[in-house]
C-alpha cells in the first residue's frame, strides 16, 4: 500500500484526537489537567481504560503467545478480576476518603517525606521506562512500514510520535485523554475483530469459528501439572492477581483516570465492567492468534518472532487493504492510548509530589505544569533513542522487565501501611526498596539457574514481600 496514503490516514486519525482535544480542552487550569475536574462518566473512562490497559505491547504480543503458551495467558487474565475487585474494596474507598490528585501522597501520610518521595519516584522511573517501550515498538513499525520507503530517518519519526501526543494533551491532560481512549479503544477493537472476520472467511467460510477455535491445539486454557512450569494456573493467577493490585491500584496513570469519575461509586463501576471486558478482549486476543498462525502457515508468511506475527500478516497483503490500513490505525490507537495517559500521570506526579505545586499560587503552578509537561516528552524522545542505539531486542526487552521490579516495593509499602498500625524509620526506607527488587531478581535468577523453577510474575509477590519484612525490621509502634 502506498505510504503516502497510509500517512494521509494517520495525519486523519490525529486530526480526530485534536480536534477532541478543542472541544474537551477549553479549561486548562491544573484541576482539568489532573483530574478532570472530577467530571468524567464511569463509563467512557471504563471504555477507554481498555486500550490504557493493554497497549500496543499486548497488540502485537498476546496473539504470538499461542505459540508457546496455547492460552495460558487466560489464568493471568482472570487473575486480573480478582485484583480488581481488591481495588474496588480497599484502594479506591482510600483514595477517594483522602481525595487525592497522586495516590502517593498517601505514602507522606503513613509513613513521612521520605517514603513519600520514594514511592513516586519509582513509579516515574517504572513509566518513563515502560512508556517509552511502547512508543520504541510503535515507532519501528511506523519505520519499517511507512517511513523507511520515505527515507524519513528514526529519530524524526520519534519527534513526530510525540509531537502528537502533547499536541493534544498539554492543555486539559486527563479531562481530554478520558475521550480520546474512548476512540483509540473503538479503533483497536475493530482492528481485531475485522481481522478476525478476514482470516475466517479465507480459512473457514463454513462458518464455525468458535468451534475451530475450540478444536485448535493451541486452545487449553488450563495448566495444573507442573507445578514448576511458567504456567502453572495458580502461579499465573495470584501473579495477575497482584499485577493489577500494582499496576493498576498502585499506579498513577491508572487511578488518575479513575480519580476523575464524579464519585466513588462511578469509580468502582468503572472497574468492575473494566475488568468483565477485559477477559472478553483477552480472549479475542488468543483467538486471534490461533487464526495469525493458521493463516501465516497456509499462505507461506515467515516472521521471525512470535511478536512480528501479526504484523508480517497484516503488511502482506494478503488480508486486504482494509485490514492493513486498521492494522496500522489499531496499533497507534493502542500505543497512543497507553502512552498519552503516561505523560498526563508523569507530569502529574512529578508536579504534585516532587515540586509541590499545589503550594505554589495559580499562575505559576500552570506554568511550571506546562514545563514539565514539555520536559517528559523530551525524556521519552531521549529513552527511545537510547534503546534505538542499544540495537538489542534482549538487552531492551530486559530493561521493560527491569522497569517492572519498581512496582514491588509500592506493594510493600502500602500493604504494611494499610495492614498494620505501625510506623517505620522513614529515612531509611529508600535504602529498602532499593534492596528488596534486587533481591527478588537474584531469587529469580538462582530459582532457575539451581531448581529449574520458572516464575510467571512471582517476583513481584516476592518483592513485596521483601518490601514488607524490611519495613517490619524497620518499624515500631505508633
Amino acid at each position: 500500500m502506498d505510504a503516502t496514503l497510509l500517512i494521509g490516514l494517520i495525519v486523519a486519525y490525529f486530526g480526530l484526537l485534536i480536534l477532541i482535544s478543542y472541544f474537551t480542552g477549553k479549561s486548562d487550569d491544573n484541576q482539568a489537567f489532573f483530574l478532570g475536574n472530577r467530571q468524567s462518566p464511569w463509563y467512557a473512562v471504563a471504555f477507554g481504560m481498555v486500550g490504557a490497559s493493554l497497549s500496543g505491547v499486548t497488540f502485537l504480543s498476546v496473539p504470538g503467545l499461542v505459540a508457546n503458551n496455547s492460552f495460558a495467558y487466560m489464568q493471568v487474565v482472570l487473575g486480573y478480576v480478582a485484583g480488581y475487585l481488591v481495588i474496588i474494596q480497599v484502594l479506591l474507598p482510600l483514595y477517594y476518603r483522602l481525595q487525592l490528585t497522586s495516590i502517593y501522597t498517601y505514602l507522606e501520610g503513613r509513613f513521612g517525606r521520605s517514603s513519600y518521595t520514594t514511592g513516586s519516584i519509582f513509579f516515574l522511573l517504572s513509566r518513563v521506562i515502560g512508556a517509552a517501550f511502547r512508543l520504541y515498538l510503535i515507532a519501528i513499525v511506523l519505520q519499517t512500514a511507512i517511513f523507511d520507503s520515505l527515507e524519513i530517518p528514526f529519530w524524526l519519526t520519534v519527534v513526530i510520535t510525540i509531537i502528537l501526543i502533547w499536541v493534544y494533551t498539554f492543555r486539559s491532560g486527563i479531562k481530554t485523554i478520558i475521550w480520546t481512549d474512548t476512540l483509540q479503544t473503538t479503533f483497536m477493537l475493530a482492528a481485531v475483530i475485522i481481522t478476525i472476520v478476514t482470516i475466517q472467511q479465507k480459512l473457514i467460510p463454513e462458518g464455525g469459528l468458535l468451534r475451530y477455535i475450540n478444536d485448535s491445539d493451541y486452545s487449553r486454557i488450563f495448566f495444573f501439572d507442573d507445578w514448576k512450569s511458567g504456567n502453572y494456573f495458580f502461579k499465573n493467577f495470584l501473579s495477575g492477581m497482584f499485577i493489577t493490585i500494582v499496576m493498576t491500584g498502585l499506579d498513577q496513570d491508572m487511578m488518575q483516570k479513575n480519580l476523575s469519575c464524579r464519585s466513588l461509586g462511578d469509580a468502582r463501576k468503572n472497574m468492575f465492567w473494566l475488568a468483565l471486558t477485559l477477559v472478553v478482549v483477552n480472549f479475542i486476543f488468543l483467538s486471534l492468534g490461533v487464526l495469525l498462525y493458521d493463516f501465516a502457515d497456509a499462505q507461506s508468511i515467515s516472521f521471525a518472532k512470535p511478536d512480528e506475527l501479526y504484523t508480517q500478516v497484516a503488511l502482506s497483503g494478503t488480508l486486504g487493504t482494509t485490514v492493513l490500513i486498521l492494522f496500522i490505525l489499531g496499533l497507534v490507537a493502542a500505543a497512543y492510548s497507553s502512552a498519552d495517559s503516561a505523560l498526563t500521570a508523569l507530569t502529574t506526579a512529578f508536579c504534585v509530589d516532587i515540586l509541590r505545586i499545589e503550594k505554589m499560587e495559580a499562575r505559576q503552578s500552570k506554568r511550571t505544569r506546562k514545563i514539565v509537561h514539555l520536559g517528559f516528552s523530551f525524556v521519552l524522545f531521549l529513552v527511545i533513542l537510547i534503546f534505538r542505539q542499544l540495537n538489542d531486542d534482549s538487552v531492551i526487552n530486559e530493561l521493560f522487565t527491569a522497569a517492572g521490579y519498581t512496582y514491588g516495593p509500592l506493594l510493600g509499602l502500602y500493604a504494611f501501611g494499610l495492614y498494620t498500625k505501625r510506623s517505620v524509620k522513614d529515612k531509611w526506607v529508600p535504602l529498602a526498596a532499593i534492596a528488596s527488587p534486587l533481591l527478588a531478581f537474584g531469587i529469580r535468577y538462582y530459582a532457575k539457574e539451581w531448581y529449574q523453577y520458572s516464575m510467571s510474575f512471582e517476583h513481584l509477590i516476592i518483592n513485596g514481600l521483601l518490601m514488607f519484612l524490611f519495613l517490619a525490621m524497620l518499624s515500631r509502634k505508633a
